[in-house]
């Protein structure tokens, strides 16, 4: 069983979006300070990511914000966190919320939200850190890439372990125990290239 104190969500901070979106994205938030599990995520206050940010807070969590300083007025810092920290860039930032959490569970969102679940599941593959990556997959947004890390298996450019690096979940309650109960990782990275 997996301690979780904090979770980095990734999320989106367009405002184009689907109303469910949005209602998911704040219940998440409301939940986590619930069970006291302190949300770690990008800073910003628009979109899901005010979203999530906004229902922690109505909730009495904590909230822990972290914003490259070129970012700052474009995501429209949330000035109301627990802790907002201001970075030189994006890998600072990066390596801020991955060193504050516990997991990550990952909304739909865009481009960016893409990079950051990447970025820690290519970690997770290398062995450098055996920390949960749950991906909510609200309205079957996550479909497609479930769809494409089969066809890298098929093709031979994953291994069938690699599934394993993440769970999908279709509820709060699913990801917070797949993340109480996430496995380590099946292989080393020597054994990766074997």
């Amino acid at each position: 069983m997996t301690a979780i104190g904090s979770v980095c969500v990734y999320c989106g901070s367009s405002q184009r979006v689907a109303p469910a979106f949005r209602r998911s994205a704040g219940a998440i938030g409301r939940r986590l300070a619930a069970d006291g599990i302190t949300l770690v995520y990008g800073g910003g206050r628009v979109g899901l990511m005010g979203e999530v940010a906004d229902g922690a807070l109505a909730a009495g969590g904590q909230v822990v914000g972290f914003i490259p300083e070129h970012l700052y007025e474009l995501e429209a810092a949330h000035t109301g966190l627990t802790e907002l920290h201001v970075v030189d860039g994006m890998h600072t930032r990066k390596m801020g919320m991955f060193e504050r959490s516990d997991g990550f569970l990952v909304l739909p969102g865009g481009l960016g939200t893409l990079d950051e679940m990447m970025e820690v599941l290519t970690w997770k593959q290398l062995g450098l850190h055996r920390k949960p990556v749950v991906l909510l997959d609200v309205q079957g947004y996550w479909r497609p890439l479930i769809a494409m890390v089969e066809a890298q298996i098929a093709a031979g450019f994953a291994r069938p372990e690699h599934r394993d690096l993440f769970t999908v979940a279709d509820s709060y309650e699913a990801a917070l125990e797949a993340m109480r109960q996430a496995p380590p990782p099946l292989f080393t990275p020597i054994s990766k290239w074997a």
